[in-house]
């Protein structure tokens, strides 16, 4: 078996741009423990892409969008590990990724993630016909569980992201302070919630077409 390839974000971000200059539709999934950096790493490919290529040729989709509705969670009792496997509706994000390979509407529109007022939105954003490369990001793209599994057939490439744990660790805290919770209360959740979620994702990483060390 071939050697997998860890490459760096700028490298990571070139071998983006490459896939968006073929043409036609790809969609790139970048997959990775919470705070690993995907959606950093997302956003900077579409700007590339965009700054290269033109507005419009690539967008991103965020698999956050398929958080369940805190009152869904509350119904459920799994708001208290918001973020674990089954707190996302997975079908649909599936079944999102299905309408995004086949580029055969208009337009189709994505539901992203506010993070201000911690819940998903639908139809925030619109992914046009032309757009060659679809960016989407997530802890779950590369679980071995179902639905998830169906992704690895469906995406054009699925990356890992990976970080020093320490760093990883830093970034939650720093990000849940930033959204209300006090130092020991944004530990514990990083620690405690991402942690349980991080050893979940970590063995998609043997996978993944590409890590990425960010």
């Amino acid at each position: 078996m071939q050697a997998q390839q860890t490459v760096s974000g700028a490298e990571a971000v070139e071998r983006a741009v490459a896939l968006a200059a073929a043409g036609h539709r790809a969609v790139l999934g970048i997959a990775g423990a919470p705070g690993a950096g995907k959606s950093t790493l997302a956003r900077r490919i579409v700007t590339e892409v965009g700054r290269r290529l033109g507005p419009g040729v690539a967008v991103h989709v965020p698999m956050d969008g398929f958080h369940l509705a805190n009152a869904a969670l509350d119904a459920l009792g799994r708001h208290d590990r918001k973020g674990a496997v089954d707190t996302f509706d997975a079908a649909g994000y599936v079944a999102l990724v299905r309408r995004l390979v086949a580029a055969d509407e208009p337009v189709v529109w994505a539901p992203d993630f506010d993070r201000r007022v911690d819940e998903p939105v639908a139809g925030s954003i619109a992914v046009p016909q032309e757009a060659v490369l679809v960016v989407s990001e997530g802890n779950y793209l590369l679980d071995d569980g179902e639905p998830w599994v169906t992704l690895r057939e469906l995406l054009t490439e699925t990356w890992f992201c990976t970080v020093d744990d320490q760093v990883r660790l830093d970034r939650l805290v720093g990000r849940h302070m930033r959204h209300g919770r006090d130092h020991a209360a944004a530990r514990a959740w990083a620690v405690e919630v991402d942690g349980v979620n991080a050893e979940r994702v970590a063995p998609g990483r043997e996978h993944a077409a590409l890590v990425v060390r960010t």
